[in-house]
């Protein structure tokens, strides 16, 4: 799918040009509303990410975080950072591991676009679970550990922690096939058979029974810091597609793997527990007797995948990614479709296809 290399997305880079910050503006805004802030500062852009610019921001005696929009237009609804700043903050007491917010800006004078401020974590982020440098017991604890973080969000009354306004309890499914399928159209560079399939296919083909509950909506171990010791999750990252949803559609965008970067590979040999060994730890941490239409919320999971990187795609021809590595990614879209489709269809031929 890409030509990715974990080292590309490890540590910092000097702000690219386009997402520089007025620093003057950025040091007065948390003056002023980050406690304990105490200038000056000094300016770095993390490698890793495609859509949020993020930053660490390293002061005498601090580091701290910072999330934007990226600038230029944008798709409608895309880079929430408001509702990461909400969410997280929300979550702050919770069982959940996630990093302390301090201040949210959605004043566009001061560097250019909204951003929320937050804590910096000490940890790893695990950029490749699959196959990177790690024995067989290492991954094990990755994967068992991002499982159990999972079941964690999944089981947070929603509710009780201010976040009955957060999304639709309802209709999760359809809701995104119509956002998704609707910002694949807009950003469609070419025609893409098993995309036209997956959209006529999927929106009849709902699953009857959804619970609710906080879904983050981009569930990968790469989206994790872990412990700097420990096979521990300290924190999600990259909230921007969090709502209220269905669980089980998150958590299906998280076995994804199993069936592309896995497809065909002996995970007992890598230490990575069986796709079913997978499931079930995951249902007997969040009570659940089994699921039920599991190769639907896969070949859903995927069709969304599919339109991300083509909305990577198209983001690089306008000039707005935030990755440099971005164009790789989004030259994958058609091969994602494809694979979604082969959930449904399972006479579809896949030696073709190298993810």
């Amino acid at each position: 799918m890409t030509d990715f290399k974990a080292e590309d997305n490890t540590g910092t880079i000097p702000v690219q040009t386009r997402h520089q910050i007025p620093i003057s503006n950025l040091t007065e805004f948390m003056a002023a509303n980050v406690e304990g802030f105490k200038g000056p500062i000094t300016l770095e852009e993390f490698a890793g990410g495609q859509s949020n610019p993020t930053y660490l921001i390293t002061t005498d005696d601090r580091r701290y975080v910072l999330r934007r929009k990226p600038p230029g237009e944008l798709l409608k609804s895309a880079h929430a950072v408001d509702r990461e700043y909400k969410v997280l903050t929300a979550l702050a007491n919770e069982d959940v591991p996630t990093a302390k917010t301090y201040a949210l800006c959605t004043d566009e004078s001061v560097i250019g676009t909204w951003f929320y401020v937050m804590e910096f974590l000490e940890g790893r982020v695990i950029w490749d679970a699959t196959h990177g440098p790690y024995s067989p017991q290492q991954r094990f604890e990755f994967w068992d550990a991002a499982n159990a973080a999972v079941a964690k969000l999944h089981q947070v009354d929603y509710r009780a922690i201010g976040l009955s306004d957060f999304g639709k309890e309802t209709d999760y499914i359809s809701r995104q096939l119509t956002r998704w399928g609707g910002q694949y159209e807009y950003t469609k560079t070419v025609d893409n058979p098993y995309m036209d399939n997956l959209l006529a296919y999927l929106p009849d083909n709902i699953p009857a029974s959804q619970s609710c509950s906080i879904v983050h909506g981009d569930l990968q171990i790469a989206n994790m810091m872990m412990h700097p010791t420990r096979s521990e999750v300290i924190g999600l990252l990259d909230w921007e597609l969090s709502t209220l949803g269905c669980p089980i559609a998150d958590f299906a965008y998280l076995c994804r793997p199993y069936r592309d970067a896995l497809r065909g590979v002996d995970v007992e040999a890598l230490g990575i527990p069986s796709e079913q060994a997978f499931v079930e730890a995951y249902c007997k941490r969040t009570g659940r007797d089994g699921i039920e239409d599991w190769d639907y919320y896969l070949a859903f999971n995927m069709f969304k995948m599919a339109a991300i990187l083509q909305g990577i795609a198209k983001r690089v021809l306008d000039g707005t990614a935030a990755s440099q590595h971005a164009e790789a990614a989004g030259a994958g879209a058609f091969n994602m479709a494809k694979l979604a489709w082969a959930q449904i269809d399972k006479s579809v031929n896949l030696d073709d296809i190298d993810l």
